[in-house]
């Protein structure tokens, strides 16, 4: 009887041992990791374009939200970001961490219509948080896809207020563009109201900076696009791993060249 309860109590003792160790192999979740060429620029560090192979597929959903056909983390950031629309206030809210909306591929929180011909698209743009990352970025972009390596041609205004007419000319080429300061040397004064217009393969940008009309911005640029392409509003909060957010008030989509108003 003794040898009997000695092994059947190894056997449990065993049994114990087996089951904590399968407990201590189970993988835990990790802190999202972005790689260095990914941090955002700062007094130590220097952003630098990513590796040419580097891609990530796009997370796309085709329910519709407000009058956008669907939405997309382009890149797939590694936080996933989200895109909303309150009827009462004609409100869009777009939450999205991603590195950057630049070089030869983008990470953001893209809210799109697809389309084909002559496009008008403005809108209302801020930041919630007045202490988020200069350099993030609230977009009106029109894409040739889905791809982060896509052609496309954006209106972008960074959390310091500078804009620009950005563009890249072919899928997986580095991004261009025409910058333009406002208040010295990036005073964080915010236009009121920004615009993109397609006129066939002419794409110009428009601004109100304090409520008067829309006037254009600087030269247009040309760029062709076949259709369909994807036209919407986006965000970057030029931080790999860190979320923040725009909202997008009195969002105007026209299917014509048009003066964005």
């Amino acid at each position: 009887m003794q040898v009997f309860f000695f092994r059947r109590d190894c056997c449990r003792a065993a049994m114990v041992f087996l089951l904590s160790l399968r407990f201590l192999a189970v993988p835990r979740a990790l802190p999202a990791q972005a790689p260095d060429w990914a941090l955002p620029s700062s007094p130590t560090h220097v952003q630098v374009p990513p590796p040419a192979s580097f891609h990530r597929a796009s997370r796309n959903f085709d329910t519709p939200v407000g009058i956008f056909d669907g939405q997309s983390d382009i890149g797939a950031a590694l936080v996933p970001g989200s895109g909303s629309y309150d009827a009462a206030t004609r409100q869009y809210t777009v939450r999205s961490a991603g590195y950057n909306i630049w070089y030869q591929r983008d990470e953001f929180r893209f809210l799109w219509k697809k389309m084909t011909g002559d496009v008008t698209l403005a809108a209302d743009a801020s930041f919630p948080d007045a202490n988020g990352y200069g350099d993030r970025k609230a977009v009106l972009v029109i894409r040739q896809s889905l791809d982060d390596d896509a052609k496309e041609a954006m209106i972008g205004e960074h959390g310091t207020g500078m804009i620009h007419l950005a563009w890249r000319t072919d899928q997986g080429a580095q991004m261009k563009d025409m910058t333009y300061r406002f208040g010295g040397a990036l005073a964080n004064v915010h236009a009121r109201r920004i615009g993109i217009e397609k006129h066939g393969d002419v794409i110009a940008i428009y601004v109100s900076l304090t409520g008067e009309p829309m006037h254009q911005l600087g030269p247009p640029v040309t760029l062709h696009f076949d259709g369909p392409f994807y036209v919407g509003i986006g965000f970057c909060s030029h931080q790999p791993v860190t979320a923040d957010t725009a909202v997008f008030s009195k969002v105007a989509l026209a299917n014509e060249a048009a003066k964005p108003q």
